[in-house]
């Protein structure tokens, strides 16, 4: 099948979102994964330090995002040369606020610490060893799940239960930009809550309200994965964990809350 080359088109005041930004629940609403993507770009354009690193990005989604016009606002909320807070607001074509991102960004330097490069790898089989495999519930037939490469190195996107799987991406996020790794790893990682589902998508929802990913160093590399497991509290809420990880080891770890209720 003929695929979108980009998650997003630039336009004259933002960007146009294609069709491989569409999520699991409505065809007409984004998954969260392309926009927090894309706001994490606006973050790191926005920085004042050269070379710095993001180490937090907290996201509260505000609302659905429309598979459509939209355009990203940045402010620095604190300053630095060393440690620098930075607040990105997307928007769609009403100017409503629809996603919050609030990113903490550090100045890089050696502090004679011994790196945590040795974490190791969560998962015991690698991208080439891995299973292949496409989510089965989405009603479109280019949406989300095929912006990247799915690699299943335990659990399904198809069955119920904890899953980790690598991930390289098909396609750039902004039309005529290479993809970067951070920015991969925010498409995937929304997605952690989706691979480890535990209810039947068909009878339930649990969309996400939130994402917090926290970096102790930058993703590198082509393949990145996640481990993750959902854990509900029986009240209508639940709690998706993932640690995420690249060829080299582990890299950080994510969190989601999301809301629970029968369709």
């Amino acid at each position: 099948m003929e695929l979108p080359t980009a998650l997003y088109v630039p336009t004259d005041d933002g960007f146009e979102a294609t069709a491989l930004t569409i999520g699991p629940w409505d065809p007409s609403s984004q998954h969260a994964g392309p926009p927090a993507a894309l706001m994490a770009r606006a973050v790191e354009r926005a920085s004042g330090i050269d070379g710095g690193q993001t180490v937090r990005l907290a996201y509260d989604i505000l609302g659905p995002v429309p598979v459509g016009p939209m355009r990203i606002g940045t402010s620095v909320l604190r300053p630095g040369r060393r440690i620098e807070l930075i607040e990105a607001v997307l928007s769609g074509a009403d100017d409503r606020p629809l996603m919050r991102l609030t990113a903490w960004r550090m100045r890089v330097r050696g502090d004679g610490a011994t790196p945590s490069d040795a974490l190791p790898v969560p998962v015991a089989a690698g991208p080439e060893e891995s299973r292949a495999e496409t989510a089965g519930f989405f009603t479109q037939e280019v949406a989300y799940h095929r912006a990247l490469d799915w690699r299943f190195a335990s659990g399904s996107f198809n069955a119920p239960g904890p899953a980790a799987a690598w991930t390289r991406a098909a396609c750039n996020l902004v039309e005529g930009e290479p993809i970067t790794p951070l920015e991969h790893l925010l498409v995937m990682t929304d997605a952690a809550s989706g691979i480890s589902a535990s209810l039947d998508w068909t009878t339930s929802t649990f969309a996400n309200v939130d994402l917090v990913v926290s970096l102790h160093r930058p993703p590198r590399g082509a393949w990145l994965g996640m481990d993750a497991r959902t854990v509900h509290g029986g009240t209508g809420t639940a709690q998706t964990f993932a640690i995420l990880f690249d060829a080299d080891g582990a890299i950080g770890r994510s969190a989601q809350a999301l809301f629970v209720e029968p369709r």
